[in-house]
């Protein structure tokens, strides 16, 4: 069976649970001890960012990836997206919703994937990022576009020039059999091209974009702050 996000043509798996077991119950299942043992203890979004920051970035030396949980534990690294999923995979073990959400930019800066959550009524996102910016969020955003405006006067580029142009709709992962996910060893390239041709909104009204101001000195000087040393040889994108 096949199940299209927000009518862009796009087919993905869709999970069919087993009749006696939700969808926590087949993670579990998946998981081997080592793996449940963490997941256990990440029972609240704001435990699962705190684990996320004590992982080093993943700076795909080697070439793009986009690892699976499983292998988020296995390498001990993970870049934006693996950790967006990461994080939508210990919400879901803890009986949450496996959401992503996915900020798309200019063509010349990077796009950015965070995992956002919902707490007594307010949104708030977890995100892995090895910046000062595109950060956690805490649970005090009342809509999806609070959540995402929250990020837009980050996106700048090196100018000064603002380039988030579109965030999409919450992602749920869970229309996904947890087996092709979680638990996978291979890289996760159909879900990352399903999420990036998922529907997305604009965040500028079309006659405001001349309006819009270019970030300031210090600003641009803020996102020189990295957490994690980058490696000799490495390219940043932007």
């Amino acid at each position: 069976m096949v199940a299209k996000p927000f009518g862009m043509g796009i087919s993905v798996p869709l999970y069919t649970p087993h009749m006696s077991l939700p969808y926590k119950a087949r993670i579990d299942e998946l998981l081997t001890p080592s793996e449940r043992s963490v997941f256990k203890k990440l029972s609240s979004p704001q435990k699962i960012q705190d684990y996320l920051d004590t992982l080093p970035v993943n700076f795909e030396m080697t070439g793009e990836t986009y690892q699976s949980p499983r292998r988020v534990l296995e390498t001990g690294t993970a870049h934006c997206f693996e950790g967006a999923v990461f994080a939508a995979a210990a919400l879901a073990y803890h009986g949450g919703k496996p959401l992503l959400l996915d900020f798309q930019t200019l063509p010349i800066d990077d796009d950015h994937v965070v995992a956002p959550f919902k707490q007594n009524g307010h949104w708030g996102a977890i995100s892995k990022t090895n910046h000062a910016i595109v950060r956690w969020r805490d649970p005090v955003y009342k809509t999806i576009r609070e959540l995402a405006m929250s990020y837009f006067h980050e996106y700048l580029l090196w100018s000064g020039r603002k380039s988030l142009v579109a965030y999409s709709a919450p992602f749920d992962l869970s229309t996904y059999a947890p087996e092709k996910w979680i638990a996978a060893g291979e890289d996760l390239d159909d879900i990352a091209l399903a999420l990036d041709k998922s529907h997305h909104f604009p965040t500028v009204p079309a006659k405001n974009k001349k309006l819009l101001r270019r970030g300031s000195k210090t600003e641009i000087a803020a996102m020189k702050i990295v957490e994690w040393k980058e490696p000799r040889g490495y390219q940043a994108g932007g």
